[in-house]
């Protein structure tokens, strides 16, 4: 009989952790839980947790089909150590989708000097039988309070496993399982009950493998490439900047402006001084109503740390925003451009009557034309 053991009734859970840590170290298999469903893991750097992998592989195999089985890693940082060629949806889905139910999965050729220390045994678990390695950094934060205390990764049974029923509980990873575990950590129901979505990524491309948790209208959406338009206040030049280019890039794509986001594309704007809420400047609203495009609605928003994370292109009014964003975070420098292609600064034109703001818009319509031919240019010869 397997040990359950029930970390919400333990009166210190961090000892359970220390368990579950010891019984990994020992090349034991130890049942976890996921926001998703339970799994089993063991220690990527033990050869003998492996080997027991393998074997439960054996017997769980359907049809002489063996189970496949993905790397647990403890933040969306760590993969970057793992994968030393990335295609642009990978890149967009590790910052985004990173804690939580999805799973990517990419060519072994991607992997790079860090898989490559992980044991022999390991390697060819992971790699069977398609040549490619599966990531998954679970939002549960059990397995990352456990990864934290182990010198690497973890290997675990993939979710996605056709004709299995889901593990929504810690009795049917026993029942599943039996005794080929030391242990298994019960913290109660799954959060979904179903399993982690599996994402295929190519060099230009991406699919769902296994459908899961998240849906295919959801995956299109976090895989869409998000462009921000950024000033001071988000009242005038980046809301006049972001109805611009979404009218523009409709009437490229021949579709109304509500169906970007199924064509692939979120346009957004902020601030990096923005209040919260506040509606935009009475002259851009009338000088836009002009032309039939709504401001009234705008409600301006902070440039935050998540929306930093979550943009793919950048484009500020002027110099000195994209140098306040990459005082902050450098490592964002080839995704925070300035509008103009020349680094011309776009004036503030709040303050201005109606000639000044027309003029503004001009000059942020123009520069707005060529990012649009340059965008589209992209999704023809992806990189």
């Amino acid at each position: 009989m397997t040990d359950i053991v029930e970390i919400r009734r333990s009166d210190d859970p961090r000892d359970v952790i220390h368990r579950v840590c010891q019984s990994l170290a020992q090349g034991e298999l130890v049942g976890l839980p996921t926001e998703t469903t339970y799994t089993v893991a063991a220690s990527a750097l033990s050869e003998v947790g492996i080997q027991r992998l393998k074997v439960l592989a054996t017997e769980l195999a359907v049809n002489h089909q063996p189970p496949q089985f993905e790397l647990l890693l403890k933040a969306a940082d760590e993969a970057l150590d793992y994968l030393v060629e990335q295609s642009r949806y990978g890149r967009k889905l590790i910052r985004r989708c990173w804690p939580g139910p999805v799973t990517l999965r990419f060519p072994k050729s991607h992997c790079g000097w860090f898989f490559e220390q992980l044991p022999e045994t390991s390697r060819h678990l992971l790699t069977a039988p398609e040549n490619t390695v599966s990531f998954r950094v679970p939002a549960h934060t059990l397995p990352a309070d456990i990864l934290n205390l182990l010198p690497g990764p973890l290997i675990a049974l993939s979710e996605a496993q056709p004709g299995q029923s889901p593990l929504r509980h810690a009795r049917d990873a026993d029942q599943r399982f039996g005794n080929n575990l030391a242990l298994i950590v019960d913290d109660g129901p799954s959060r979904y009950g179903e399993p982690s979505t599996v994402v295929q990524i190519g060099n230009h491309d991406w699919n769902i493998a296994f459908p899961g948790v998240v849906s295919d209208r959801t995956m299109g959406r976090l895989a869409s490439e998000v462009i921000l338009f950024a000033c001071t206040g988000n009242t005038c030049r980046s809301p006049m900047a972001e109805v611009l280019f979404r009218k523009l890039l409709a009437e490229k794509l021949n579709c109304p402006e509500e169906e970007l986001v199924d064509h692939g594309y979120v346009i957004l704007s902020a601030g990096l001084a923005a209040a919260i809420g506040a509606p935009a400047n009475p002259e851009a609203i009338a000088l836009l109503a002009d032309e039939g495009l709504d401001l009234r609605n705008h409600e301006s928003q902070p440039l935050t740390e998540r929306l930093l994370q979550q943009v793919d292109m950048i484009y500020t009014m002027t110099r000195g925003h994209r140098d306040a964003i990459l005082a902050e975070r450098p490592d964002l420098a080839s995704r925070v451009r300035t509008l103009s292609p020349g680094g011309k600064d776009i004036a503030d034109p709040i303050g201005g009557g109606r000639d000044v703001y027309r003029s503004c818009k001009q000059v942020i319509e123009t520069h707005l034309q060529q990012i649009i031919q340059d965008l589209l240019s992209l999704r023809s010869h992806p990189s």
